[in-house]
């Protein structure tokens, strides 16, 4: 699959012209004293344009941040608008998701700032990881992202059975 292969999807109401960009990889950086860290080379790569900015927010499950890309951020507020807000349970959910929700832009080192709030909020110290999976990016303190990975072989082969066991194999 091509990266950044536009796809047309069926909504509902009519046709939405999705870009599908993934984004894979691991990069461990330092952040410095003043929140700011500079977009690692390969990961600036699979971005594009960088001048559009970005959004991160507190992880809806783990102690990290997630890091979309205006475009990927578009997609999830589509669904989002979506919901009833006169729904209680939605209009509280829209509220949890969207609480400390910051648009951050480059520099001209290629460097972005992260928000106090959010740095405190993932425990984030020096060293850190920006972990992608697929339409987003996770970042992670460093000791931290090590202890959420840190599982033996059978717990990853139970996990992975679990969740992709039922998928429906194409390939073969």
């Amino acid at each position: 699959m091509e990266c950044g292969k536009k796809f047309l999807f069926l909504s509902k109401n009519n046709f939405k012209n999705i870009s599908l960009k993934i984004l894979i990889g691991t990069y461990e950086c330092k952040i410095d004293a003043k929140g700011r860290v500079v977009l690692p080379a390969p990961l600036k790569k699979q971005l594009g344009d960088l001048e559009v900015g970005f959004v991160l927010k507190r992880s809806d499950f783990q102690r990290c941040i997630d890091f979309y890309t205006t475009e990927e951020w578009n997609n999830e507020m589509l669904k989002i608008r979506s919901l009833n807000r006169y729904v209680k349970e939605n209009d509280d959910f829209i509220r949890k998701f969207m609480s400390g929700v910051k648009l951050v832009e480059t520099d001209a080192v290629g460097r972005i700032l992260i928000p106090k709030d959010l740095l405190d909020f993932a425990q984030i110290n020096k060293e850190i990881v920006f972990s992608a999976l697929g339409s987003r990016v996770e970042i992670w303190d460093k000791n931290a992202y090590e202890r959420a990975i840190d599982t033996t072989t059978e717990d990853f082969s139970q996990l992975a059975e679990k969740v992709m066991g039922g998928l429906r194999n194409d390939s073969n």
